[in-house]
């Protein structure tokens, strides 16, 4: 694997370049003010009335309406959310200088067709393997964040140059740039969004948590014991790896996991991954976020609704003390 790192990237293709930032959501914020405090040109793109306006000028930022970011900008960043990318590209395409750089952070617009970049564009992709938040804050600290790099289409022969300046620039060439492609990443980041992170592991919580409460445990155990220790697996696991981990937790809870975990992630549950990957792969997965949008995301907020309702979510309010209890 070849980790690209500060000392070996040339920041020079993009100084001196504006950058328009078009979305200022959670990576869209962070990576903007990482490029101003790395001394980058950046301007933020921005629909007329925006409640993004105060909050993005508050911090410092210059920000523009989205047509005239994108007309007086050398590298165009797409950080809008995926599903809105189709009507964005649309509405940016006349705009776009001949020869500019197109940029995103994931690669499932363009490996599922909803942008379709123009043949004059540089088309790079930086994705850091994180929320925008913590971008942010390891960047503050003089650190960085993995990321992974792409060139879909190098119309002027400056792309990877680019792309690795503009991961150097948001500071995760501190930490490494690992080379990919759009369609690589997409399918990795959209499979582990179904069926391990954040679709996986929230279900398998959930199960835990109802498992004991029917099995008379209260609630506010059986949540301690399934969800709050959550975290702490997870530093141990970065701190040291997954063996790692196992070797620094007791005996008792090293051997139920050698006991019980093939027994929950089974041959079934495998097939029923490599299933989902297949799915990805086929665009069903696109095909269903084009529909969710199309609808007013009728789903998600059906979802979201049902979630907050839930016992594990009441208790959770309760040993929290969360203003919503």
């Amino acid at each position: 694997m070849d980790l690209i790192r500060d000392a070996a990237i040339d920041p020079s293709p993009i100084a001196g370049k504006r950058v328009a930032i078009l979305g200022y959501g959670n990576q869209g914020r962070a990576q903007a003010l990482n490029l101003k405090d790395s001394g980058i040109d950046v301007v933020v793109g921005l629909r007329g009335g925006s409640g993004s306006t105060f909050e993005a000028e508050s911090a410092g930022l210059q920000t523009d309406l989205v047509e005239d970011a994108v007309a007086s900008a050398d590298l165009v960043m797409m950080l809008a959310p995926d599903e809105t990318h189709a009507a964005l590209y649309r509405e940016i395409e006349p705009r776009l200088r001949e020869g500019a750089a197109l940029g995103f952070s994931h690669g499932l617009s363009v490996r599922f067709g909803f942008v379709e970049p123009r043949g004059d564009l540089d088309v790079f992709m930086i994705a850091p393997k994180g929320p925008g938040t913590a971008l942010r804050s390891l960047y503050e600290q003089g650190q960085g964040m993995i990321a992974v790099w792409a060139v879909e289409q190098d119309a002027t022969g400056e792309a990877r140059a680019i792309a690795l300046a503009y991961g150097r620039a948001i500071g995760c060439g501190r930490a490494g740039l690992i080379a990919s492609t759009f369609a690589e990443e997409a399918e990795a980041d959209l499979f582990n969004e179904q069926a391990v992170v954040w679709g996986g592991v929230p279900e398998l919580l959930i199960a835990g948590f109802e498992t004991l409460v029917e099995g008379g445990v209260s609630p506010e155990l059986a949540y301690l014991e399934c969800v709050g220790e959550l975290k702490l697996i997870a530093e141990l696991i970065e701190a040291r790896g997954i063996s790692g981990m196992k070797e620094v937790i007791s005996n008792t809870a090293e051997l139920g996991a050698l006991l019980g975990g093939k027994r929950i992630v089974d041959a079934q549950v495998r097939w029923r991954m490599a299933e989902v990957l297949a799915e990805v792969r086929a665009g069903r997965f696109a095909e269903e976020l084009r529909k969710e949008e199309a609808s007013g995301y009728s789903r998600l907020e059906k979802a979201r609704a049902e979630a907050r309702a839930t016992r594990i979510e009441d208790t959770y309010r309760r040993l929290t003390g969360s203003e919503e209890a």
